[in-house]
């Protein structure tokens, strides 16, 4: 009979993960075993599978795997889940997120809310990576309706693309095929946003490797970033996703602090 494993259901904003603790005995998670945890009919279903490792110089080390088996290399409404869960398990304190795309600094607000510093936004070309020099501000890119996006990385690729619209746009149609241009050696995360008249910004996000979500931290923050260097918001504003909200601050340090909720939504054991 196969090990049981205990796992933790959690979500961000309605962005949903399965959490594995590898932290005192190591899991070995394949492509295939992270496709089936994921998939909502035949195993858990989460957007992102979560593994917890030891960490040196961090309180954990957390790696993220998408519902196709690829990994990435940041998610913020993960990263805030992982921390409100070390929060609970401690009984508080502050902590740090080891992740591919470093060290994530993460502490709980008076309200509950966990809020995570994400980092400095990488804007070059290379830095995304884009496949040749290129204005991250306003790149040679179109589908559909969609054209002129912005493009950053905060970890992970993002291109941020900017309507009056938001729901005239068929995302699950052209998101595909944007995440898989030729311009992004690497796909990319693909964000459309709407900017609302009292300075929110309203955002749906095509993750790459998990599709459609109701919340992308990473690509919240982006599209802050974003907006701001192209003058349409200001450095802090509340992003309006299909599951919440978050509030994201581009801090005049560079940094990028993103807040919202974590919860639990159930525990269990699977066999790996």
């Amino acid at each position: 009979m196969s090990e049981r494993v205990p796992f933790w259901k959690m979500q961000g904003a309605g962005n949903d993960f399965v959490v594995l603790d590898g932290r005192t005995r190591a899991l070995a998670l394949d492509p295939a075993t992270i496709r089936r945890l994921a998939d909502r009919r035949l195993g858990i279903g989460c957007d992102q599978v979560i593994l917890l490792r030891p960490a040196s110089g961090a309180d954990v080390q957390m790696r993220i795997f998408n519902p196709d088996g690829s990994e990435a290399g940041a998610c913020g409404n993960a990263t805030r889940c992982v921390a409100e869960l070390l929060h609970g398990q401690s009984g508080g304190g502050d902590f740090v997120i080891e992740t591919i795309a470093g060290r994530l600094p993460s502490w709980r607000g008076m309200d509950g809310q966990i809020s995570v510093d994400m980092g400095a936004p990488r804007l070059g070309w290379d830095e995304v990576p884009l496949a040749g020099p290129a204005d991250t501000l306003h790149l040679p890119l179109a589908a559909g309706p969609l054209s002129d996006p912005a493009a950053l990385s905060m970890g992970n690729p993002h291109a941020t693309f900017f309507v009056d619209d938001l729901d005239a746009i068929p995302i699950a149609t052209l998101g595909p095929v944007l995440e898989h241009d030729p311009i992004f050696p690497q796909r990319a995360n693909i964000g459309v946003a709407r900017i609302l008249p009292d300075g929110a910004i309203r955002l749906r996000v095509w993750e790459r490797g998990a599709g459609l979500t109701l919340a992308c931290g990473s690509g919240a923050c982006a599209a802050l970033v974003n907006a701001a260097r192209r003058g349409l918001a200001g450095r802090s504003a509340r992003l309006l996703l299909d599951g919440g909200q978050l509030r994201i601050e581009w801090r005049a340090d560079g940094h990028v602090v993103m807040t919202g909720p974590a919860t639990l939504s159930f525990t269990g054991e699977v066999s790996l």
